[in-house]
């Protein structure tokens, strides 16, 4: 009897060791970045390598996108629980399928990454200028398929302006080749590619933002599924905190976020990913809302603004509300997230 008292002991022992295992083992997220490898998604990286998401008791794997949008459509599909994409496609993905669509928790780019660009030696001086000309953009392009609802805010006839589509590779080649007038283009992958050329962006080249025309949207962002949310908040946090964290770092120390990427992709252009990371964090991460509310917050009536424009542009079937898209209550305190840049 004692013989048996002790094995039923010991089998105890070993379930409650094996319970006290598995409670100890790292939440797994699985996350996609927007697209290629780009110095831009430093942060995502500084967190993994510095410890800060084994910190929050998280093990989360990263891969490569294939566009912003897509991000949505991977964490509806099930394959992705996580992962750096745009909240454009976050409002019509709920504007046509309510209640599927991955909710934003983390906002990055606070102003959008979408502007018309022409060559400084362009007639094209207002946006009325652009009738009668031709403008190129990849097929699907977000600053092409916006361009209606720009024109319509502006006093612009879209019906005057033809379009020219190219491979995104080609789009700038082509501005400077004279093969299109002007183009609709995302500013970040532009600003780089020209800087590629040997040419210089802001001197060689006229930047038309959609957000100084009425174009105001909030765009790329962190997104999780609704179902890490109901049932892993507490990872969800966790995933918000270090991201800030280290979004904090890297903004402070651009070049050492650069280095961290090249560990990641060797290949990559050292240069050029620096100036394209400090170019998104002074025109798109921090502005004038997020020296107020911080970095990761949003405006709801600014949002609000925005829902109405996507739902009128897209003629969506629904009309979703910011709390559908966007979900705040994952962000750290907003002293610490706070960001004044240093250069």
């Amino acid at each position: 009897m004692s013989k048996l008292r002790f094995g039923m002991a010991a089998l105890v022992a070993l379930l409650c060791l094996g319970a006290g295992a598995k409670a100890d083992e790292p939440t797994k997220i699985r996350f996609t970045l927007d697209w290629k490898y780009q110095g831009l998604h430093a942060y995502i990286f500084w967190a993994k390598d510095h410890g800060y998401f084994a910190k929050e008791g998280l093990d989360v794997s990263i891969d490569q996108g294939t566009g912003s949008a897509a991000t949505v459509t991977r964490i509806v599909s099930g394959t992705y629980d996580a992962g750096f994409g745009d909240m454009n496609a976050i409002i019509q993905f709920a504007g046509t399928k309510p209640g599927q669509q991955p909710v934003m928790v983390y906002m990055i780019y606070n102003t959008p990454p979408f502007a018309l660009i022409v060559k400084k030696d362009s007639p094209i001086k207002t946006l009325k200028d652009l009738e009668g000309k031709k403008m190129g953009t990849p097929a699907g392009g977000a600053a092409g398929q916006l361009f209606p609802a720009l024109a319509a805010l502006n006093g612009v006839d879209a019906g005057k302006v033809s379009t020219v589509n190219m491979a995104p590779n080609l789009q700038e080649q082509m501005l400077v080749k004279g093969d299109v007038d002007f183009s609709a283009i995302f500013t970040v992958t532009s600003y780089a590619n020209f800087i590629g050329m040997k040419m210089d962006p802001l001197k060689d080249f006229r930047w038309f933002y959609f957000s100084d025309y009425g174009i105001d949207l909030y765009s790329n962002g962190i997104m999780v599924s609704k179902a890490l949310i109901t049932e892993k908040p507490k990872a969800v946090a966790g995933l918000v905190r270090a991201l800030n964290h280290a979004m904090i770092d890297v903004a402070n120390d651009p070049a050492a976020g650069v280095k961290e990427m090249l560990k990641v992709e060797p290949l990559m252009n050292e240069d050029i990913e620096l100036k394209r990371l400090q170019y998104a964090l002074k025109t798109h991460f921090v502005s004038k809302e997020t020296d107020v509310n911080g970095l990761g917050d949003v405006s709801d009536a600014r949002m609000e603004k925005g829902i109405k424009l996507l739902v009128d542009t897209y003629k969506l079937p629904n009309k979703p509300a910011v709390k559908d898209v966007f979900d705040r209550s994952f962000l750290p305190p907003k002293p610490e997230r706070m960001l004044k840049l240093n250069f």
